[in-house]
């Protein structure tokens, strides 16, 4: 081979190796962020505490900008059309949550501040960047997407958005519907809900959440001998009992009577699914 052929023979390899870097890299970081391990500085709590989180700034962003799509039956966020006001509130609201020591407060307060915490800081995010298509837009090519970039600091310690679903959330409350409760900014994810989460409203907006979600054809879609299932089901399987059969026994429990008939008869296949598009608004005017 001459050298005029052998130079971009060579580029080719490399930038071949380069790639399958980045693609074992990033399996590697999602494999990690997505294994629950709690973080011993967070399991503390004030059992007998009366504080209570004031999350109405967050309700009034969630107020103006969020919707409900007849149409797709998503909740939908009009990013291009904050203002600055409501920007700076929405920043000034993060800021207020990264002064509060979230072990001051009982559990249900907590699992509330860590959720709005998370879903505020990802609407954050995606107004900083906006236009985007996708979250997985933001942050490294490596990591695709910003979970594991620092974005708050609370009690001195900094945290990215995966420190907060697989450190906190997920390991300390052991509450399978948080999956349905933190939003990722993407039409595949269980909608981002009108009403923020509080110690008094956490219980029905959970079960709100989980019926919505898995009556939705982005939660199941049953299809004649193929069901396709959200991927959240795959990549979080060990917290809905680690099995097909346990997901689907959790689904049966929120699904419709429509759904629950489509479920008694299907013996096919199970696939997974997820749609990491935008859920902007904009994208249905």
């Amino acid at each position: 081979m001459t050298n005029f052929l052998r130079k971009p023979y060579i580029a080719l390899l490399l930038i071949g190796k380069v790639f399958a870097i980045v693609a074992a890299v990033h399996v590697y970081h999602l494999w990690q962020a997505r294994t629950a391990h709690a973080n011993p500085a967070f399991e503390q709590h004030a059992q007998d505490s009366e504080a209570q989180v004031d999350h109405s700034d967050w309700q009034e962003v969630l107020d103006n900008y969020l919707v409900k799509s007849e149409k797709s039956g998503h909740t939908l966020f009009k990013y291009g059309d904050v203002s600055d006001d409501h920007k700076a509130q929405l920043e000034d609201y993060i800021d207020d949550l990264q002064d509060i020591s979230p072990k001051t407060l009982n559990r249900d307060e907590q699992f509330a501040y860590w959720v709005n915490l998370y879903n505020a800081v990802t609407v954050n995010l995606i107004i900083d960047s906006y236009p985007v298509q996708s979250i997985k837009e933001i942050g490294s090519v490596i990591n695709l997407g910003p979970w594991d970039d620092v974005v708050v600091e609370v009690d001195g310690q900094e945290m990215t958005l995966n420190n907060i679903e697989h450190g906190v959330l997920r390991p300390i409350f052991g509450e399978n519907r948080v999956h349905y409760a933190v939003n990722c900014a993407s039409l595949g994810c269980p909608n981002l809900q009108p009403q923020a989460l509080t110690a008094d409203n956490l219980e029905e907006q959970l079960e709100i959440a989980a019926e919505d979600f898995i009556n939705h054809s982005k939660g199941v879609n049953l299809q004649g001998d193929e069901m396709t299932l959200s991927s959240i089901y795959d990549w979080f399987g060990s917290d809905f009992g680690g099995s097909q059969e346990t997901v689907l026994e959790h689904i049966y429990n929120y699904a419709s009577p429509e759904l629950e008939a489509k479920l008694d008869a299907f013996e096919g296949k199970i696939k997974y699914d997820y749609n990491w598009q935008l859920n902007d608004a904009a994208n249905e005017e």
